[in-house]
């Protein structure tokens, strides 16, 4: 009896632009066999790699767009399957009287992150570079953005790779060493088992920590501004930003709602929330604002809370102080040193960091941005720094601590091995060589459609 002929993969179709208008719109097939689709659509057999000119037909051969057909068939291609690129007039109706089309010959719509799932799956790209198409549509500075394309030519996975293949190689040394337990501590001596392992250590540290500086990259930090009414906050949101984004008057109350803005420090997004301020009032719209306030307290990584530096820090700001949350790093900023005749400076009192400036003139405002990048734990790695995600971290710090516990345990060989296989599967967690399918689906659900 003949075994079935496998099955080929459904064809998936997603509009591969952002929503909106705009002079040119994409649309991206993927699946088998797409040629009769692509002369379906055009009236003409499409030429591989080649830009045509076509006009886009309907079921009645009527002319829904005109625009250019791109034809890469397998295994060239994005997805490694026949992929049909459609790009037309960038009108939402456009768009989705093409996509109904597609579907129509036998498409169905895409879900989120599926072209690079089967892109993955079908071994053109790893799972970190997969990850890295979406971090470089996300990046929202361009030293990110620059780090995405770095792990997206496989810069990141490289070293994972080379990692990979110092642990194989030890690995083997180790575990032939075990059919010769007379002579298998001699053995490791003469091979500097020991000196290798500590490489490995070593060169895992360093991705580590170049891995904690990209992930700081690619999320960055929410900073909110707190304190009481016209302290200023709006005004250092502008200063930060470098221009006018919050509404400044010396009417206190001003601000109702948060306002965010998101800088670039080095290079690193600080998501910076302008806030209402503290204070008990009688207005329904600015209680409001004050309870949006300390939702967004409860989400911030840092809590820059402002006083007047003519007065100091007042009851009310002692009392402001009192119900922040425990935990949450807070730098006391003194604003408008101005008016009071102070230096820019910073001061520490029992861990507890003062910065005084004026975010009118600027003055002070290099202090401030310093002490940020201090508390985020910034330190500059030029262009090797690799844009992680959260997973990433945990898995090579897992990998880190199976090599050092393979490190303490010596003479017990069987423990060793134990340990470096272990740390390479925590590698190959990374590249995405051991990871399991229901974690595939949560990665690629957070991606884009049409990506």
């Amino acid at each position: 009896m003949e075994s079935p002929a496998p099955s080929l993969p459904d064809t998936i179709a997603a509009v591969a632009t952002a929503p909106g208008r705009g002079g040119i719109g994409v649309i991206r097939v993927s699946g088998a066999a797409l040629a009769p689709m692509a002369y379906a659509l055009t009236g003409k057999p499409p030429e591989p790699r080649t830009a045509g000119f076509v006009r886009f037909l309907d079921v009645d051969d009527k002319v829904i767009d005109e625009g250019i057909l791109l034809y890469f068939p397998a295994p060239r291609s994005f997805t490694g399957e026949d992929v049909l690129e459609l790009q037309g007039h960038g009108g939402p109706v456009v768009m989705q009287m093409l996509l109904a089309r597609c579907v129509e010959l036998g498409a169905r719509l895409a879900q989120p992150g599926e072209f690079s799932r089967r892109a993955f799956l079908n071994g053109k790209m790893d799972l970190a570079q997969a990850e890295a198409v979406a971090d470089l549509i996300e990046a929202s500075t361009v030293a990110a953005a620059r780090s995405a394309v770095r792990s997206l030519s496989g810069a990141f996975s490289d070293e994972m790779h080379r990692l990979t293949d110092a642990l194989i190689d030890l690995r083997m040394l180790v575990e032939a060493t075990l059919d010769f337990p007379e002579e298998e501590l001699e053995f490791l001596e003469k091979a500097r088992a020991m000196e290798r392992l500590e490489a490995i250590r070593a060169q895992l540290a360093d991705v580590l920590d170049r891995a904690r500086q990209g992930a700081l990259l690619r999320t960055g930090m929410n900073v909110v501004l707190v304190g009481q009414p016209n302290v200023g906050k709006s005004s250092l949101l502008n200063c930060l930003a470098g221009e006018e984004r919050a509404i400044v008057t010396d009417i206190a109350g001003t601000t109702r709602d948060a306002v965010r803005e998101t800088i670039a420090i080095e290079g690193i997004p600080i998501h910076v929330i302008d806030t209402a301020g503290l204070r008990d009032t009688s207005d329904p719209v600015e209680r409001i604002g004050v309870e949006r306030t300390w939702r967004e307290i409860a989400r911030a990584d840092v809590i820059l809370r402002l006083v007047d530096a003519r007065e100091g820090v007042q009851a009310r700001d002692r009392t402001i102080d009192a119900a922040l949350p425990a935990g949450v790093e807070r730098i006391t900023v003194h604003n408008k040193i101005d008016l009071c005749g102070v230096d820019p400076a910073r001061s520490e009192e029992n861990g507890a960091v003062s910065v005084f400036l004026s975010a009118q003139q600027g003055a002070g405002v290099d202090l401030l941005r310093r002490e940020l990048l201090r508390i985020a734990g910034w330190h500059a790695h030029g262009e090797d720094v690799v844009l992680a995600r959260e997973r990433h971290l945990v898995a090579l710090r897992a990998a880190l601590g199976h090599v050092e516990a393979a490190r303490e345990q010596g003479a017990a060989l069987e423990l060793f091995a134990e340990e470096l296989r272990r740390a390479q599967e925590s590698i190959g967690e990374v590249t995405g060589e051991f990871t399991a399918d229901d974690l595939l689906g949560v990665i690629f659900s957070r991606f884009c459609i049409g990506k």
